[in-house]
């Protein structure tokens, strides 16, 4: 089996097409990026029932549940597929909701969490179900969820944290969830410092190796007559057309690609992480990163199990294969906003909390980042887009956005052909109630992000000079517009617009990916300019001819 690391002696000119960093997560250990499945390019317009932007889990999970009920399915994706955040994920399946079951029944109600707590149980089940009758191997197995204090056995913090995790798992039993506080609990392993017993355990969660599982989907799908799939197609706009009032009419997608070829459907789905526009939705998000590492452990030195830090700025460990003698142990965390803080000192922090809980640790071979989007009520929106009739959306992960990416396979295939699901009142984005109990959060976010567009009075350079190579940063000279420069290992400077397509937020260099980020909504680019996370649906745009040329063959569109 083909391997790869986190910083190959030879760099890939394309890595951006084939993931959203510059630092590989350790799933490239089981399952590199050449072995995912391969799609030609969009090369002429089409007609389809119904059209899928985005190749991520959720993505995958609605053509599968449309392909089998008979309908015409075309996938559309602006890179490789599997290019974005299903590939970056720490791979978490468990209905143990990160914002907590008590949080999301302020927002939505009792009814709220419930259906939320079925639709994640659900969801757990169904990846497994999908294996098996798909035949991949995948590392499926069920486990347990822990969530342990990370303060010492005595202390007034360690109370209060068993307090609330006790709370937490009465609210989960009474939603119909397999949870309890087990004030014995140890987790095998964990032999360092602080001393860890108690803790919430959740029963009937589970794992899995997520490309090789996605991989086997999509090969799969590939091979159906009644799906079609166009990898390196960018969508740069998705439209309703036509008239559907009182019965009259008829309306149909118009969808628009960069190559100028165009998909006529029936109705369309942006499964893009966030959707292809302005605001609505979008100014109802939140966008941040959070860090992974792959540690290797002895095989069988700790309990296999989804393990939880119940601190502010939380961690999450779970274990995937790495050989004979060793585990991976991937542990997660230290999450900030995306483009509003320095991000080198990450993968230290999550090295060193791992280091103090499981002495056995020994190297980190895999360093990695991934994006996640909180809507402010703590649910994903799924169903159809404010304002449309035949355009849906999946976005608004928080945190579990491979649980809700297999929800939206069931939710969008029966609101597509028309059929009731007791989950849309939930997930559907044009609820109000719930967003406007968020509504002063909402506000304060929305004055944070303004202030963002301070950017446009700094400058992280006065010189390209003074960059060092491999490095990036924005020059922003008083006399013209803010430029987004990278000068790469051999010295040669690409420089673009440091102005964000999708609201014009001046970008920061991301030290650890090697990504011009946007801190107003998320979008993010990578050192060529090529956009690798929305909402922006453009590149970069080239200051010069030789960036021109630099971005044309980081897309393998000027090779």
């Amino acid at each position: 089996m083909a391997t790869a690391t986190s910083n190959p002696s030879q760099p890939d000119p394309q890595k951006f097409m084939h993931t959203s960093g510059a630092m590989d997560p350790v799933w490239v250990h089981k399952q590199p990026f050449d072995s995912f499945p391969t799609f030609p390019s969009l090369s002429q317009d089409l007609h389809t029932d119904i059209a899928i932007i985005g190749s991520g889990i959720a993505g995958a999970h609605i053509a599968y549940e449309l392909v089998k009920r008979g309908h015409k399915v075309v996938m559309l994706e602006a890179r490789d597929v599997l290019s974005g955040e299903t590939g970056r994920t720490s791979a978490h399946l468990t209905s143990d909701l990160d914002d907590g079951y008590i949080e999301i029944a302020k927002k939505h109600g009792e009814e709220g969490a419930k259906t939320a707590a079925e639709a994640h149980s659900w969801a757990v089940g169904r990846v497994g179900e999908i294996a098996k009758e798909l035949g991949i191997e995948c590392e499926y197995r069920r486990v347990k969820a822990y969530t342990v204090s990370q303060y010492e056995v005595g202390t007034k913090e360690h109370d209060e944290e068993v307090k609330e995790l006790k709370a937490e798992a009465e609210k989960q039993k009474n939603l119909g969830l397999e949870s309890s506080f087990d004030p014995n609990l140890t987790v095998r392993g964990w032999t360092g410092k602080p001393d860890q017993r108690g803790g919430q355990v959740v029963a009937n969660q589970a794992t899995f190796h997520p490309t090789r599982y996605m991989a086997g989907l999509l090969s799969w799908l590939k091979q159906q007559p009644n799906f079609q799939a166009y990898s390196r197609t960018r969508v740069i706009g998705v439209h309703e057309q036509g008239v559907e009032l009182l019965g009259m009419g008829h309306k149909r997608v118009k969808i628009d690609t960069e190559a100028g070829h165009t998909v006529h459907a029936e109705h369309a789905v942006e499964a893009t992480c966030i959707p292809l526009q302005k605001l609505a939705i979008i100014a109802e998000l939140e966008f941040y990163r959070s860090y992974c590492v792959a540690v290797r452990v002895p095989k069988g030195s700790v309990e296999d199990c989804l393990l939880y830090d119940a601190a502010d700025q939380y961690k999450y460990a779970r274990l995937t294969a790495c050989d004979e003698k060793d585990d991976y142990l991937v542990v997660g965390g230290c999450d900030h906003k995306v483009g509003q803080e320095e991000s080198t000192m990450r993968f230290e922090e999550l090295e060193k909390w791992t280091r103090e809980r499981f002495p056995q640790a020994g190297e980190v071979d895999y360093r990695w980042s991934g994006q996640i989007i909180e809507p402010v009520d703590h649910v994903a929106f799924i169903g159809k887009n404010q304002g449309c009739d035949r355009i849906y959306v999946v976005t608004g992960d928080s945190g579990d956005g491979l649980t809700h990416g297999v929800i939206a396979g069931r939710l969008l295939a029966d609101e597509i052909e028309g059929k009731e699901n007791e989950w849309a009142g939930l997930y559907s984005p044009k609820r109000l109630g719930s967003v406007l109990k968020s509504l002063p959060h909402l506000v304060k976010h929305d004055v944070q992000i303004n202030l963002q567009y301070k950017r446009f009075l700094e400058t992280d350079i006065k010189d390209i000079e003074d960059l060092a190579p491999g490095c990036g940063g924005v020059l922003n000279p008083a006399t013209s517009k803010p430029l987004a420069v990278y000068k790469d290992p051999e010295g040669k400077v690409h420089k673009f617009s440091a102005l964000c397509p999708h609201m014009k937020g001046v970008v920061c260099w991301n030290h650890v990916e090697k990504s011009f980020d946007c801190p107003v909504h998320g979008s993010r680019f990578s050192k060529d300019g090529v956009c690798v996370n929305g909402p922006a649906k453009m590149n970069l745009s080239p200051a010069d001819k030789e960036g021109e040329g630099d971005q044309q063959y980081a897309e393998g569109s000027a090779m």
